[in-house]
């Protein structure tokens, strides 16, 4: 087999005490392991959290035959998405014991078509198959799927300190695999920016490692977003200095920019402008997460921010 070259697939856990996960979380996943079954599961979280990376851990480690259906591509055509999942799970593991079709990015399945049909599907299959889908919206998923899944949200809360010190370990160990130069404060710095999002990490380290160095030569790509130039091309309306805003930071994550506009202009709009604001944001926001060009909706959102909010 061909050895993986992206660090996301190369290092990703292969069991579930590898996964850097609230210790809520992983003791019930370790509750699965042990008992050797894997119940029909809705995972839902931020993206790179590690939702798809359990679902895979976990078969690999109860040693279950698994399929992997992406949601957002196939889960728009219902016959192919409907006889993949039956050819599946109507033949016998080679394995022995249950099969698991883990359907990725969930949340882009038809809600109309190809979910409804996923309701017959989970039970008609049940004594041979499990389910396990991952998303990130978990209210785009149906109710009857809710229904039929035990539910589990990828939720930091406290423990999101701990997570982001564990993972920088691990990034360390990755680093050192790779023989990678590198300055911990550099690293910690691309950490800070995108944690939670763990892919994202990885990509960003792999990308700044072509060089063989990792260090503070690349901290003005790494330092947070600046939003004081956003702000004085929104109060001067000025639309071509906001579109070179958006294009500078486009490669920071989009819900993160979001509210770092919200927390920043609340405080310097006018208190009637500040409901205008929640609403702009809260539309595009929500936009983000299927629109094709992000630097199109980014720009309408500011856009409709400058016509519509005054400044003190």
């Amino acid at each position: 087999m061909k050895e993986q070259f992206l660090w996301v697939e190369k290092y990703r856990p292969k069991k579930i005490e590898d996964c850097i996960l609230p210790d809520n979380l992983k003791k019930t996943f370790s509750e699965f392991v042990k008992n050797g079954e894997i119940p029909n599961l809705l995972l839902s979280g931020t993206a790179g959290i590690g939702k798809t990376t359990v679902a895979k851990a976990l078969c690999e480690e109860i040693g279950c035959d698994y399929l992997i259906i992406n949601g957002s591509d196939e889960g728009r055509m219902i016959e192919t998405f409907r006889n993949k999942i039956k050819n599946y799970a109507s033949s016998v593991s080679l394995m022995g014991g249950r099969k698991v079709i883990i359907i990725d990015e969930a949340d882009y399945m038809n809600a109309e078509s190809v979910q409804p049909a996923l309701r017959g599907a989970i039970e008609e299959f049940s004594g041979n198959c499990s389910f396990i889908f991952t998303c990130n919206f978990k209210n785009k998923i149906i109710d009857p799927i809710h229904s039929r899944c035990t539910c589990i949200d990828f939720k930091l809360n406290g423990s999101k300190a701990k997570m982001a010190s564990a993972f920088f370990k691990r990034v360390e160990w990755i680093l050192t695999q790779e023989k990678v130069d590198y300055e911990k404060d550099v690293v910690a710095a691309i950490i800070t920016k995108h944690f939670p999002d763990n892919r994202r990490v990885l990509n960003e380290l792999q990308r700044y490692a072509a060089g063989g160095v990792i260090d503070k030569g690349i901290l003005h790509s790494v330092t947070d977003v600046q939003i004081s130039d956003l702000v004085k091309a929104l109060k001067d309306r000025d639309f071509a200095a906001c579109r070179k805003w958006v294009t500078n930071n486009l490669d920071n994550d989009a819900t993160k920019l979001y509210r770092k506009i919200y927390d920043t202009l609340y405080e310097l709009l006018k208190p009637n402008s500040v409901p205008q604001l929640v609403l702009h944001l809260a539309k595009y926001q929500y936009q983000a997460a299927f629109v094709p060009d992000h630097e199109i909706n980014m720009i309408a959102c500011l856009t409709e921010i400058m016509v519509d909010c005054e400044f003190k």
